[in-house]
């Protein structure tokens, strides 16, 4: 190939443009001749720049530059629709696509998206006081664009920010034994178990809602926790399996709250064998909306505004841990799981359960002793539930 100044080059070639800028044109791998996608200021940049694609063929490493040109949403839209994600997930992904990256990158293709804008869009976010939301937001970009570089179709990932996607939450609060029971009494009969067993048992929001009446063993003084029911923003419950593996897991009764177990099985759960232990008045499956309302009056009474239900888990697993369970038991209890850990935390067992379970009892028959010696003991057993 020649040059405009005549001389004829090994492989490509170079030609100064009217605006007095150099192109560099070459043949691909596929046989067609190609320009640079970039011009040069000076002629030995543009033929500095052919040497490099010359070696990039050589190796293999060579990507065809229109390759990228793939509209990012419907990139990222594809990336979700192909990954088996638990139900939850998959809203979070889409909710965080159309709000926070579709704004953004929705118009552009793979090919344009630069580090410079990556940096510029997640420190918007973070000055709207949006930090934990970037976080997440970054990182379900990160793996969006690590994916396209892995079907070579761009070369290198533009999210390089260290530590863009870690999240660094506020700590919850903590309720104390006394806040559990005085939330349990305002919740009503009906609800004061989900309360007891989403704190002294740790128990998820979405544990609870599939939680039947086969998986309760009160001789055993153990709930088999074997499937979840996340709900919706929607309302859709959704059916599946608990968020890990180590989900799956007995978890021990407090000896002290058999009886309101006993209680509710008589009086409020579902009547079929294999019923749901947790349903509304009408006999359908609680809705968080309708329990969310009542909830939030609860905590407002008592001057706990802020706090979530979900924070009763990890009040549950704070006084679990203070009851000197092991780190292998504890994580059995919680239904934590990790790649390091698998291995360990499946050999738990109710064994070792019933010794957490017995720790937080001791916690709440202490305050439960002290409340009812202000009430005639023969006058609260006397007394029949009455639906909430």
């Amino acid at each position: 190939m020649a040059n405009n100044s005549g001389r004829r080059r090994r492989w490509g070639s170079v030609r100064k443009l009217p605006s007095g800028r150099f192109q560099a044109r070459y043949p691909g791998p596929d046989g067609l001749l190609r320009n640079a996608d970039e011009t040069f200021a000076t002629k030995g940049d543009a033929e500095a720049w052919l040497v490099e694609t010359e070696t990039d063929i050589r190796r293999e490493e060579w990507r065809d530059p229109n390759a990228g040109a793939v509209n990012f949403l419907l990139y990222a839209t594809a990336w979700i629709d192909e990954r088996d994600l638990a139900a939850l997930t998959d809203e979070l992904y889409r909710r965080l696509l159309r709000l926070h990256l579709e704004p953004t990158f929705g118009e552009s293709e793979l090919k344009e998206i630069t580090a410079p804008q990556v940096r510029a869009w997640r420190a918007a976010l973070v000055k709207e006081g949006k930090k934990t939301t970037a976080a997440k937001a970054y990182r379900l970009l990160k793996a969006v664009l690590e994916t396209a570089v892995d079907d070579e179709l761009i070369r290198r990932n533009p999210c390089r920010i260290r530590g863009g996607g870690k999240e660094e939450a506020e700590e919850r609060p903590v309720a104390t034994v006394e806040q559990v029971l005085q939330l349990a009494d305002l919740m009503g009969p009906r609800w004061q178990l989900m309360v007891f067993m989403g704190s002294f048992m740790a128990l998820r929001p979405e544990e609870l809602a599939e939680v039947r009446r086969s998986d309760v063993d009160l001789v055993k003084r153990v709930v088999w926790i074997r499937r979840a029911a996340p709900e919706l923003t929607t309302g859709k419950r959704v059916l599946g399996d608990p968020k890990s593996k180590a989900g799956k897991r007995p978890v021990g009764i407090p000896p002290e709250i058999v009886p309101d177990f006993e209680l509710h099985l008589r009086w409020y759960a579902a009547k079929e064998d294999d019923g749901l232990l947790f349903i509304g008045e009408r006999g359908a499956p609680f809705r968080r909306s309708t329990f969310g309302r009542k909830w939030r009056k609860a905590r407002t009474k008592l001057g706990m505004d802020g706090f979530r239900f979900y924070d009763l888990r990890h009040t549950g697993n704070v006084l679990a841990a203070g009851t000197g369970a092991s780190l292998k038991d504890l994580m059995a209890h919680m239904g934590h799981s990790s790649v390091r850990a698998a291995l360990i935390y499946q050999h738990a067992t109710a064994e070792q359960q019933t010794k957490i379970s017995n720790g937080i009892s001791a916690a709440v028959v202490d305050i439960r002793t002290r409340r009812r010696s202000t009430t005639s003991d023969c006058a609260a057993a006397a007394e029949i539930p009455r639906q909430a």
